[in-house]
């Protein structure tokens, strides 16, 4: 259990190379991370909700 200055963690989606998890940050901001090899990229909730607006068009 984290305590109570640690961010709660949940893995969304992974594959063998990517990694996307969200973590709820102990001010009350929730924070996504898209971990592509060597480069993470951090969203605020805000811009995370742009860039999944961003990958649907790309269907």
């Amino acid at each position: 259990m984290p305590k109570n200055n640690e961010p709660m963690t949940d893995t969304l989606a992974e594959t063998e190379n990517y990694l996307v998890w969200k973590a709820e940050e102990p001010d009350g901001e929730t924070t996504y991370h898209v971990e592509l090899g060597n480069v993470t990229v951090h969203f605020f909730k805000e811009e995370w909700d742009e860039f999944i607006e961003l990958v649907k068009s790309l269907e």
